[in-house]
């Protein structure tokens, strides 16, 4: 088995569907086919379940692709760091960060690591912080500024800021204009949330258990901008971190006083794993940045 197969093979279990997979991979079904059936040859069993409608992993299948993406960390791994021995003052560095992040911390941050290291560059991504822990623990990305609720496993971190989280209603509301609240005052109202499985739907559920009351979930969304237009087109309120390019015009920021609402930001890395001297460099500069 080669690196082809064993990609070919993880893109498959992912997609469940030899269509999408070929599409995603640039690769006729016939050839997909062909390489995922020498892949099962080579391995002895099935690794799939053919069905009208595509494909499922079986229970070998769910094992193989355990130690396939180990495999496959290990060799990019081992590819990045022969590229780094070749030349380590010119690596590249994968950072992904939280929305809120995007407009001035990391490109300012960025911009004054490069007086110091101009030859380093930087592939950048934005993400939810439950798929940037993921992307971090699987090697896709070398760093990501998020806000863990929780400690990961094999994850170090260091906390670089504090983000407050704002209430947001619509500019016809009652508390509209109010400088401050208590977050048991919109106890009644609609709130507009965070999709579960993200950081900010465990923190903000917890900050309304803590003000006494169970939030009245309406509607859900991603990210910061899309909960901020629901809120503006008066379907309910919302805590968000505070960011750039919040339409003013079409709802009102307060501060809650009560309880403390914030959340965290922290750079992650992986703590076992390669580390570039170019990954090296930045995290310790990044230290040096918030201390």
């Amino acid at each position: 088995m080669d690196w082809d197969q064993l990609h070919y093979f993880k893109v498959l279990a992912k997609t469940n569907s030899f269509t999408h997979a070929s599409n995603e991979l640039n690769l006729s079904q016939p050839a997909l086919s062909r390489s995922i059936s020498r892949l099962e040859e080579e391995v002895g069993v099935p690794l799939f379940e053919r069905k009208s409608r595509g494909v499922q992993l079986n229970q070998y299948g769910q094992i193989f692709l355990e130690h396939t993406n180990r495999a496959l960390s290990e060799l990019t791994e081992a590819k990045q760091k022969i590229n780094d021995m070749v030349d380590p003052s010119h690596g590249t560095i994968h950072i992904a960060f939280v929305q809120t992040l995007s407009s001035s911390y990391v490109p300012d941050l960025i911009s004054r690591f490069h007086e110091k290291y101009p030859g380093i560059q930087f592939q950048l991504s934005q993400n939810i912080t439950r798929k940037i822990l993921n992307e971090i623990h699987s090697a896709k990305i070398n760093i990501g500024f998020c806000s863990p609720q929780e400690p990961y496993p094999q994850l170090s971190s260091i906390p670089i800021r504090k983000e407050e989280l704002v209430l947001i209603v619509p500019k016809n509301h009652r508390l509209a204009g109010k400088e401050s609240v208590q977050l048991h005052e919109v106890a009644e109202d609609p709130f507009i949330f965070f999709k579960p499985g993200t950081a900010l739907y465990v923190l903000i559920e917890n900050l309304c258990h803590q003000s006494g009351f169970d939030p009245k979930k309406t509607f859900e969304g991603f990210e910061e901008r899309t909960v901020a237009d629901l809120v503006g087109a008066n379907l309910g309120v919302a805590l968000i971190p505070r960011f750039s390019g919040l339409d003013t015009e079409k709802v009102s920021v307060i501060h809650v006083e009560n309880p403390e609402c914030y959340r965290t930001i922290e750079m992650v890395w992986k703590t076992n794993g390669y580390m570039s001297p170019a990954v090296s460099n930045f995290i310790k500069f990044v230290e040096q940045q918030t201390t």
